[in-house]
Formats: C-alpha cells, structure tokens, sequence
C-alpha cells in the first residue's frame, strides 16, 4: 500500500518496494543459524488436490531458510495420509533426516493421545481448524527446534516467496524485539473487491462496540490491524506455550486476544506481505446458521463479546439490540464507503448481496449476544500447552513419538 502511516496501538512494517526477495532471503537465511526458523501449515486432506497447495509446496521446496515444516492434516483417512507423505515429500532434499512433518490428526495414535487427555480434563474441543492450529502449536513445542515460528493457510492461490519472507522478517531479525506479527493485505481478485468478513462485520462491529464501551484498551487494538481475519502470523516460540485459542472461526481474533494479553503493545506488529490477495472463499449460507459465513460471524462476535466480558464490560438483551441496530447503520455506510473504493479501482462489488449481507450479520451479532448471556461458559477455548504439559507432564515426549511413528 502506497503510504508509511502508523495508526493504533501496534507497529506497522510497510511494502516501501525499495527491497527484493532475494535480499530478503539471504538476511534470513543469516538469522536461521541463530534463530531457527519453523513452519506451520493447517490443511484439509482435500487441499492436496488443488492448484493452490500445489504451487505453496513447490515454492517451499526451493526455500532453504526454513529449517522445521509442520502439516496439520485434517479429514484424512488412512490412505489420504499415505497419498500426503508422498505429495509432501519434495520439502525434504535430505530422506534420512526430514525437515518435515505430518500430524494425521484422526490418526489412531492422535485418538488414544486425545482420550488420555480427555481422562485427565483437558477437553480439545470439536475437529476444525482451531483445533489442528493448536496441535500444530504442541508439536513445535515438542521438538524445540524452531524459535521464529510462521503460520499460513493451505489454500493461498497468490502466494509467493516475497509474501513467507515479509512474514518471517519481523519475529526473526535479531535487532527488532517483536513476539509476534500478523500479515496484512487486500483481499481481491481481477473483477471483485472481497474480504467480505472483514469489511461487512469485524470492523464495524469493533466500531459500534466502541460507541457503546468507549474506547477500551482491546477494542483499540483489534481495531489498530488493517487485516484482522489474516490467517497469516508469526511469533516467537514462546509465544506458543501461553495462548489459548478458540477452536472454532473465532480462531484469528482469539490468537490476538491472547497475544494482547501476554505481551506489550511493543512487542506486537503487523506487517504488508502482498498486494492483492485471494484464497477460497466460504459459502454465506444464509439460510443455515450452523455453517459458512454465517456461523464465523456468530463465533467471531461470541469470541469479542466473552473478552469484553472479562474486562468487565456487562451486557444484557437490549444492550444487544441496541448494538445489532447501531452495527447495521455503520455497516451499511461501509458497503457505500467499499462501494466508491472498488469503483475507482476498476473493480465490483454486488452492493445487494453485500447489504442483504450486512441484515444476516445483524441478525447474527443479536443472537450470539443472547446465546452468550444464556451459556457464557460455553466459548470454546483449547487449554495453554502450559496447562496441558502440567495436566501430563509425559505428554510433550509421547506426541513427539507418535508423530515420529506416524511418519516412518
């Protein structure tokens, strides 16, 4: 983006475009051999048939700065995980000494792993992306190899070389003093303008919730990162042992909350790791709450309201009401705001959809108030690995194990 403004309370590390790649590479490649670089890789069993992983692999294969890969793999049956150790074996030029792995996390070592966790009251929550983020989390902790550790989707169409090492850069520099940092861009193709959750729901709900909360410490932090949603951070490995993460859409906004918490403002930061960007897009599935974009709104704003909650903020049904009708009058200025921005940038935005949009989030934002006022012990939040590691001291050494079985 074409500016070096610094707005809200973490530091953001613009693209000046005055450095190239390789540049880039070669500092990091510099900094690994004092501060191992790791990678993390959620996937679904089905990502391994598309276009998109394909071409995340193949770069990856030609990076040698990372030294740790780590694929959660999730919906895969026993052959799926076979058919994965052949289609992920080019990220290792070394057979006998792998610089990857694969948690088969519906494996049959993961499940008896998981019921003895269970035994001990350590509840892992449904199967979902939260959940194989947070294994993922373990296993880095359990092979101790990796300080600067990087996180990104399968599913990244536009992803290259320049976009992992801006996400590296910050938590790996040995002068900056970063923990952790999130990546920003803007979500679009070559016709549509996108990041509808971002645009339609996160941001104008913060900003609603601000009118009614006044300018509280965390809005303003949520609030300071031009991306929210990115699926895209890296952090220090210590980071990894103290955050407890939803397990369901709330995933990014719950990872902030607990990074927030942990950590000073100035330890924190966002950085531009690509112009344009586009991954697969959910279903709005506006006649089934329990799915698409419509359940990540109803988890999304569970998630905000329940650490609100612990700041003190105290709500009830008309306060929730009161914020559905606020929200719809902020989000329905943005689609006008979006509107003019796609227009003169050459791209759309189907301003119908996008406002029967904004009606379902309201709706959504309503009902995830009154259900957090009627079960508010039920936001799903995974344990710390630290309270897990006291539950079952042994259990770092056995994970590690079963994914060494599990990958021979």
């Amino acid at each position: 983006m074409g500016d070096f403004y610094q707005n809200g309370l973490v530091t953001t590390l613009h693209n000046f475009h005055n450095i190239d790649v390789e540049e880039l590479e070669k500092r990091l490649l510099k900094f690994a051999k004092k501060r191992p670089m790791g990678l993390i890789i959620p996937s679904l069993a089905s990502e391994m048939e598309t276009d998109a992983l394909k071409n995340i692999v193949k770069i990856l294969s030609e990076i040698e700065y990372v030294g740790e890969i780590v694929i959660g793999l999730d919906r895969a049956t026993k052959e799926q995980f076979e058919y994965a150790k052949e289609y992920f074996s080019v990220l290792s030029k070394d057979k006998n000494n792998p610089r990857h792995k694969i948690i088969w996390n519906e494996g049959p070592r993961m499940m008896e792993l998981k019921k003895k966790l269970e035994k001990k009251k350590v509840h892992l929550g449904e199967l979902g992306k939260g959940r194989n983020v947070w294994t993922c989390f373990g296993y880095m902790i359990a092979s101790g190899k990796s300080e600067a550790i990087a996180l990104h989707d399968a599913d990244i169409v536009t992803y290259d070389k320049e976009m992992l090492a801006r996400l590296y850069y910050p938590v790996a520099d040995p002068i900056f003093n970063y923990k952790f940092c999130k990546g920003y861009y803007f979500r679009a193709d070559d016709e549509k303008l996108n990041g509808r959750v971002t645009r339609l729901l996160v941001t104008p709900l913060l900003r609603t919730l601000k009118k009614f909360f006044g300018p509280l410490e965390y809005l303003e932090f949520l609030d300071s990162f031009r991306y929210i949603l990115a699926g895209e951070f890296s952090m220090r490995a210590d980071v990894l042992k103290t955050v407890r993460i939803p397990s369901d859409w709330g995933l990014e906004v719950g990872i902030l909350s607990e990074v927030q918490r942990n950590n000073s403002f100035s330890r924190i930061c966002q950085v531009e790791i690509g112009d344009a960007y586009e991954h697969k897009h959910q279903p709005v599935s506006v006649e089934n709450a329990s799915s698409g974009l419509s359940k990540m709104s109803s988890d999304i704003a569970r998630n905000v309201y329940a650490k609100l909650a612990t700041n003190g903020s105290i709500f009830d049904k008309g306060t929730f009401r009161s914020i559905k009708a606020t929200y719809q009058r902020i989000a329905l200025d943005f689609v006008e705001q979006f509107n003019a921005d796609a227009i003169i940038n050459g791209l759309t935005i189907d301003r119908d959809r996008e406002e029967r949009m904004v009606d379902m989030f309201a709706k959504n934002i309503y009902k995830a108030g009154v259900d957090y006022l009627d079960y508010p012990y039920q936001v799903p939040f995974m344990p710390s690995w630290k309270r897990v590691i006291s539950a079952v001291p042994d259990v770092m050494e056995e994970f590690y194990k079963i994914v060494e079985e599990d990958n021979k």
